[in-house]
């Protein structure tokens, strides 16, 4: 599995003193989503990995509604590093 440039900076970044934070773990679970994804492309029926997809994303939403009611700013930082969301343009 080839991971690309930021994946590997913030692995690199990360420690164990911050394992628990929450963009540590909206990292570690974007990478799961994106493993899973290419996972069930190849394996369509695979329904035990569709269950637990799901149950992943719905982590990850619970913990990036936390991050934007807590701080803007970080959740903001997060979105756009992680490519996760779509900007929306005004």
């Amino acid at each position: 599995m080839v991971r690309n440039s930021f994946i590997s900076v913030i692995s690199q970044k990360e420690n164990k003193e911050n394992r628990g934070s929450v963009e540590f773990q909206v990292f570690s679970f974007t990478t799961k989503i994106r493993r899973l994804t290419s996972h069930l492309e190849l394996h369509k029926k695979d329904y035990s990995s569709q269950r637990g997809l799901r149950k992943i994303l719905g982590k990850r939403q619970r913990l990036l509604a936390y991050l934007s009611k807590k701080n803007r700013v970080r959740y903001k930082e997060l979105i756009g590093q992680l490519d996760i969301r779509e900007t929306k343009t005004r």
